[in-house]
């Protein structure tokens, strides 16, 4: 696989290259990749300007006055007949002034004072007048003032927190700006956040991609429009543009993809689908049109779009009632952006999903994305020859068979291979050893499908013994039932959540179930059940994942592949299934159907288990050979099985004898030297 983390190539280049970087990478942080722009010249001295004035208006607004003294009216005329006012303001509908007092006050000291009077009151003359007349007795000084507008009262109060919001806001938007380059409001938010890279840096062909030709086939076509379009052009021929790529996760998708432009020798930009989708409005689309601009400035060129199925699901499928989300806002977008192809733009979009059943028809119409390459899992040759392309960058034992491990690894992607390979080198590098052997091959085979063995785990005796009866029913199962897959490798060795395994290989890869394989099936799966009960007398939970791959299996026959006599060739289940969940979607049957479902999935499951443990029972005396030299040797090959079963004994060294001679050894070593000022200090 190549390596993402890439650096800029500082090499010299072509002269057609010199204002073109090799690779970019835009990550969201600005044009081109770049940081985002910080403030100019004078950004500091606006910082200290704005910081400034909101210090100056949060003293203003916190600053605080004298309150003024409420006086009722009648207060007020008292007062004012004993000479205790010193001064009158009328504004509006209050009076207000100095209140002087002069008990306990030194000469000169005053205090506010405001009263409320009706309008009519301070607008009579008659009140005015007698007001007049008794600040004349009383020496007491009258001013009226103009009321303000209306506006000037509502807005004053406002002024302060207006200036300090226009200030953050004028802020705020330059620096947006200023990190947008100019992209508006959505700054960065609507930049996508594709990286760019060229064949020098994905480095990546054909040669490295094995297992899958087919699908290599049906995409050279791409790589000759890239090189040669108008080759095309001649007979009129319309290249798809748009191609889906559709496969389970590890086969190799992204993988083929590099490929395609490694081959084709073009810009390849590359983004998942998750990185369309932000929290605000509108920011998927923007990035989707960001992305293909650039990739018509770079053309011709790649787009990939992994994991298409993020952004492309079915609309109106969500519980969102069927509304207009971020997200199909932005598939609206990448629709668009298909259609918008000019018979001159040399782009090409792959797009990748494991979940091509969930993708909205309007995407893969004719058009759009029309073109489904299946990348299927490897068969037995594709295997061999992954293990080949990985194994190159290994020291690899000229002994270790390739074959047999590609054999032994049924269902295994490209991705789980390669993990192999390389659990393998870090195993024999632990180990010191100069080449990658074939035992650290198998190792890193059973790590990668059950986990790491738990040697050190202390497992109780009487457990021990139940996993040993356990893993010895499974393997003489799948040698006594006819049509089963032959057992390869017994073990009691815990591994991940497992106390054991029994490993099976099929004979050649298998595309096609009979009704008696399934059936062999059952009885194996089975077969571990039945020799506990057979060899302790009790079940213990160990086969809670063999019941419940059996019931799948069961139920598979007779709902999908149409293996029961009641029900007959009928699809039964929601079509909807990947939707939705088996209760969500509900049952497309009558609930007679149903129990008929159901009396027949629980017959295949007991005419299996009667079935086996017939067989068992009849060939006890092995099961229990073949128990005691899992719990002596704890793992068995397959050679190792069959003698056993023939009633002949296995030459290999047992558990008990390691632990001897590893104590031996210990035991035997020489003791270590006192220091010569040791006894001295004793």
């Amino acid at each position: 696989m190549a390596d993402n983390n890439l650096k800029p190539d500082n090499s010299p280049k072509n002269d057609g290259d010199k204002d073109q970087p090799r690779l970019r990478r835009n990550n969201g942080n600005g044009p081109g990749g770049m940081p985002p722009a910080k403030f100019g010249r004078g950004g500091g001295l606006s910082w200290l300007i704005f910081l400034g004035l909101a210090l100056a208006m949060f003293a203003l607004l916190g600053r605080s006055y004298p309150k003024a003294t409420s006086l009722t009216i009648d207060q007020f005329y008292a007062k004012l007949e004993k000479g205790e006012i010193k001064e009158l303001v009328i504004k509006n509908t209050v009076i207000t002034g100095k209140l002087t007092t002069l008990t306990g006050q030194k000469a000169g000291s005053s205090a506010d004072f405001e009263v409320s009077f009706p309008q009519r009151t301070l607008e009579s003359y008659e009140f005015l007048e007698s007001l007049r007349i008794q600040a004349l007795k009383t020496n007491t000084s009258i001013r009226v003032e103009n009321s303000d507008n209306i506006f000037v009262q509502v807005l004053l109060p406002l002024v302060p927190w207006l200036l300090i919001f226009g200030f953050i806001w004028f802020f705020v938007f330059r620096q947006l700006r200023s990190s947008a380059g100019g992209a508006g409001m959505l700054g960065n938010f609507g930049r996508s956040r594709h990286r760019m890279l060229t064949k020098e840096h994905t480095n990546v062909t054909f040669d490295d991609v094995a297992g899958i030709e087919e699908a290599k086939d049906e995409v050279k076509e791409i790589i000759e429009f890239l090189k040669n379009p108008k080759k095309f052009q001649k007979l009129g021929g319309r290249i798809p543009r748009v191609v889906l790529l559709v496969g389970d996760p590890g086969c190799g998708k992204t993988l083929l993809a590099k490929a395609i432009a490694g081959e084709a020798d073009v810009p390849f930009f590359s983004i998942s689908g998750s990185d369309f989708v932000e929290m605000f409005v509108g920011v998927g689309a923007s990035r989707v049109r960001d992305l293909f601009t650039q990739a018509k400035a770079n053309a011709p060129c790649i787009i990939f779009l992994d994991e298409i199925d993020a952004v492309g699901r079915k609309r109106g499928a969500g519980f969102n009632g069927g509304g207009h989300d971020e997200r199909e806002q932005t598939l609206n977008a990448i629709l668009v952006e298909i259609d918008g192809f000019d018979s001159s733009d040399q782009v090409i979009v792959i797009a990748a999903t494991n979940r091509a059943d969930v993708l909205d028809p309007a995407l893969t119409r004719p058009g759009r994305f029309d073109r489904q390459v299946y990348v299927p899992l490897p068969d037995i040759k594709g295997r061999h020859e992954i293990l080949k392309v990985h194994a190159k960058r290994i020291k690899l034992d000229p002994k270790a068979d390739l074959w047999q491990l590609a054999r032994g690894t049924p269902m295994f992607s490209g991705a789980d291979l390669a993990a192999i390979i390389n659990e393998a080198a870090i195993a024999a590098t632990m180990a010191d050893k100069d080449f990658v052997e074939m035992e650290d091959l198998e190792e890193a085979r059973d790590k990668v499908r059950w986990g790491r063995a738990k040697k050190s785990r202390v497992i109780d005796e009487q457990e021990k013994k139940i996993i040993a009866y356990h893993e010895a029913g499974h393997a003489l199962a799948s040698i006594l039932v006819d049509g089963a897959d032959p057992v390869h490798k017994v073990s009691i060795i815990p591994r991940g959540q497992a106390g054991g395994m029994t490993m099976m290989l099929p004979e050649s890869d298998r595309h096609l179930y009979s009704r008696n394989y399934a059936l062999a099936m059952l009885q194996t799966l089975l077969g571990g059940r039945v020799a506990e009960d057979l060899a302790c007398g009790d079940i213990s939970s160990g086969a809670s994942d063999d019941i419940k791959r059996a019931t799948r299996l069961a139920k598979t026959m007779v709902c999908d592949w149409g293996m029961s006599d009641q029900v007959g060739p009928m699809k039964l289940g929601s079509e909807n299934e990947g939707l939705w969940s088996s209760e969500m979607a509900g049952k497309d049957y009558s609930e007679e159907t149903a129990q008929v479902i159901d009396r027949e999935v629980s017959g295949l499951l007991r005419r299996a288990y009667q079935n086996i443990k017939q067989l068992l029972q009849t060939h006890q005396t092995v099961l229990e050979n073949l128990a005691m030299a899992l719990l002596k040797y704890e793992t068995l090959e397959a050679d190792e099985v069959r003698r056993i079963l023939k009633g002949e004994t296995i030459l290999k060294t047992t558990v008990k004898d390691l632990i001897d001679n590893v104590a031996q050894t210990v035991g035997n070593a020489e003791p270590v030297a006192k220091p010569a000022n040791a006894a001295e200090q004793s």
